[in-house]
């Protein structure tokens, strides 16, 4: 039990030492919130905490998550997603949606929930690529997100992201998203 608390102790630490522009990190009681003007420097410094082996999750009381680049496709971990540990050793990029929060789970139980969760992420992403229009897909990712996020973090996304995330080339995200904009003006 004791090297139980020493182990949550050394982790809320390690998070509380790590410079993270907008981002939330929390041990398992302690909350730190640092801040750093350059956001490039925030998803390296969540790219090394994702490798480090820690399991995280991202906070499900939140509207945010994290897109993670990996080779030639993207996963997003959203709400209460279990991120880290050795499934994201191979993440190439984090890119953070929403003002994100990474909390470490605080019993095993809450780990597998999280697991769980992530799960149900990428089954939505699958889903969405099971349209066999390319458009048709771009236009489902962005009324998800849309549904989840505002509409200005959802603009802040780069077409990149959403097509890695959907298996389509992000010139069709961009034109995809330039119909879509020209019709909410319309």
């Amino acid at each position: 039990m004791d090297s139980e608390n020493q182990q949550r102790y050394q982790t809320a630490i390690a998070l509380a030492c790590l410079p993270i522009d907008n981002v939330y990190l929390s041990g398992c009681r302690d909350q730190c919130t640092t801040r750093n003007d350059s956001g490039d420097h925030s998803a390296s410094e969540i790219l090394k905490l994702l490798r480090s082996g820690q399991v995280l999750m991202v906070n499900s009381r939140r509207r945010n998550g994290l897109i993670l680049y990996k080779g030639f496709h993207a996963e997003f971990a959203g709400p209460g997603a279990a991120v880290g540990s050795f499934y994201d050793r191979d993440c190439d990029w984090a890119l953070p949606v929403g003002n994100l929060s990474l909390l470490t789970p605080e019993s095993h139980e809450e780990r597998q929930k999280a697991y769980l969760i992530r799960r149900q992420w990428i089954r939505l992403m699958k889903q969405i690529t099971e349209k066999s229009q390319p458009q048709q897909r771009v236009q489902k990712i962005l009324e998800q997100f849309e549904q989840y996020f505002d509409s200005q973090t959802v603009s802040q996304i780069p077409n990149e992201a959403f097509a890695r995330l959907i298996g389509v080339l992000p010139q069709t995200a961009n034109i995809a998203r330039s119909v879509a904009s020209s019709i909410e003006e319309v």
